[in-house]
């Protein structure tokens, strides 16, 4: 699309906000629009995402939350207008210099948005038992799985190479599976009693390219479209572990990024053990094996143990991760309990 057409398409949608276009580049779904009235960003989105998002976007300016990039409204009060079967919303063009480490400010700011959004819920016990009940039976199917997968390559007398690897892999992917399971237990035991649980507006899609900086070096969040109410779990669960997968590493940068969020808004001990379990579960090796398993042509070899390799790698980082955190966290406690010790001891002598 040349300049003149791309200017004749949003002329009608600008046109809403007495906005005239002189220049545009596009940006994938983000359009950097030149105006008479200055340099706006123009989002296009699907109608099925619908607009609640706005909703979430308003409530957290209510709270004091204003680390996210505004949307206009239009002349006539709308924040998004619809055009050709697309929903478009308008905002200000961020210069993005970055003038921090950006994860850094970026968890710093999701829990802050976390905590000024934060609220305690109702929850039916019933419900609670019946997430325990599905999640335990979905570990130990996958335990079945691997012990029967191990049992028939054991058998054979020659193994494939992805077979092989698996059997060098099985005790520590067990050994992953049973941790994930021992913790969503302790989570269950802690919380079965309680009938509220705290939720907060979660982002639905936290990564570093939905974070930008303007000139001063402030942060601001953008693409808010999946934003929900739900445990904060659900924002930090997906950004750890796509920073987990990655060649084996030491991954102690993570864990300064979650205690650095925890700094600004901790977590409760029951959502620490959620959070540890899902963090474990090795679900994406799991797959693979399934898929390999599952597999009745003939099969890529090479394609398949690169995949068992990579999610191994992964399993590795995050083992790393929840280790060195429960480690931590364990040493305070001891640390904790000596101080009151001595603090109780103290008083007794007066």
């Amino acid at each position: 699309m040349n300049d003149s057409n791309r200017l004749e398409a949003v002329a009608p949608i600008l046109q809403q906000y007495q906005v005239e276009p002189h220049f545009i580049e596009d940006f994938g779904t983000i359009q950097k629009i030149y105006s008479n009235k200055g340099i706006f960003a123009l989002k296009k989105i699907s109608p099925a995402c619908g607009t609640d998002f706005i909703r979430h976007v308003h409530f957290l300016y209510q709270k004091g939350f204003n680390r996210i990039v505004p949307i206009y409204p239009t002349m006539d009060g709308r924040y998004a207008v619809l055009h050709d079967h697309y929903l478009y919303y308008l905002m200000p063009w961020l210069a993005n210099e970055n003038r921090d480490p950006k994860s850094r400010q970026l968890f710093r700011e999701l829990a802050r948005l976390h905590s000024l959004s934060a609220k305690e819920i109702m929850i039916n016990k019933e419900e609670r038992l019946e997430h325990y009940e599905k999640t335990i039976q979905q570990l130990e199917k996958h335990q079945e799985f691997l012990n029967g997968f191990i049992d028939v390559c054991e058998r054979k007398t020659y193994m494939s190479p992805f077979e092989l690897l698996f059997c060098l892999y099985y005790n520590e992917i067990s050994q992953a599976l049973r941790f994930s399971k021992a913790k969503f237990e302790e989570w269950y035991e802690n919380t079965k009693e309680n009938d509220k649980a705290r939720m907060v507006v979660t982002h639905g899609k936290l990564s570093t390219d939905h974070f930008l900086f303007d000139e001063r070096g402030y942060g601001y969040f953008i693409n808010f479209e999946n934003a929900a109410y739900g445990s904060p779990i659900h924002d930090l669960l997906p950004y750890i572990s796509r920073t987990l997968n990655t060649s084996p590493r030491r991954s102690d940068d993570t864990i300064d990024l979650l205690y650095h969020y925890f700094k600004y808004f901790p977590f409760k001990e029951e959502e620490k053990q959620l959070f540890y379990s899902y963090l474990a579960y090795p679900i994406p090796l799991i797959q693979t094996v399934e898929k390999y398993y599952r597999k009745q042509r003939r099969k890529n070899e090479l394609k398949y143990v690169r995949q068992l390799q990579q999610r191994y790698w992964h399993l590795k980082n995050t083992e790393y991760v929840v280790m060195r955190m429960t480690e931590i966290e364990t040493q305070q406690q001891a640390n904790e309990a000596l101080a009151q010790e001595a603090e109780e001891g103290a008083q007794q002598q007066q």
